[in-house]
């Protein structure tokens, strides 16, 4: 079915084993390399399972990361556009009115309101995805040593992370020490194209993950 493009990004068949504010923000913490995300739907009803809406505010990003992302381990194969627009973008195009007919002044100004509320969440912070970081680094090995990690950093948040590269083996958390983390890839080669694609990636607003080679 050809669904027109859409600044929200529909996902299915995720574990719905997952909790829902880890799955937010590894969805987030992925998504986020693709541009400015505004809001991220995961619902843990029997209707919603195992799917999940991010809504980027550039209709751009979100074509990037859907053609980025199509088949990613986490979601095989069901990426898409959204059937329709998410009530944060309709409201930002100002054609949410459309959709329910027009209502009376006071209930307009109440739901813009709550629009505005909606938009000062925390977690609607932009970030930048790549931030020069000048690291201290080993010879290349296959081993990867990731630094300043923030303290919600889970095992899948990073999966979802280095799953883009070829190679990918898996993620060695640290135990007692959640600022630091071991990503293991199947050659040198393969470990340095994943540390120079995410080197400075921000896993949160104030957190630029540092990547260098693993002592040997």
């Amino acid at each position: 079915m050809d669904i027109r493009p859409n600044h929200t990004i529909y996902i299915n068949n995720i574990n719905d084993k997952v909790k829902k504010e880890e799955l937010k923000r590894s969805l987030y913490a992925l998504f986020s390399q693709f541009g400015q995300v505004v809001d991220i739907v995961a619902l843990k009803t029997m209707a919603m399972r195992g799917q999940a809406f991010v809504v980027f505010k550039e209709l751009t990003a979100a074509t990037n990361a859907l053609r980025q992302l199509q088949g990613f381990p986490f979601c095989t194969p069901r990426i898409q556009y959204a059937k329709t627009d998410s009530e944060i973008i309709s409201k930002m195009k100002g054609t949410y009115g459309d959709k329910e007919k027009k209502k009376e002044k006071k209930k307009k100004a109440q739901e813009a309101a709550a629009a505005a509320n909606q938009n000062k969440r925390p977690a609607q912070v932009p970030v930048a995805a790549h931030t020069p970081v000048q690291v201290p680094d080993n010879p290349p090995n296959h081993i990867l040593f990731l630094s300043n990690l923030p303290e919600e950093t889970n095992e899948m948040m990073l999966s979802m992370l280095f799953n883009q590269f070829p190679g990918f083996k898996e993620v060695r958390l640290v135990p007692g020490k959640h600022d630091i983390s071991f990503v293991e890839f199947e050659s040198d080669t393969q470990a340095g194209v994943a540390k120079d694609a995410l080197q400075g990636f921000r896993i949160t607003a104030t957190c630029a993950m540092k990547i260098s080679y693993a002592k040997k």
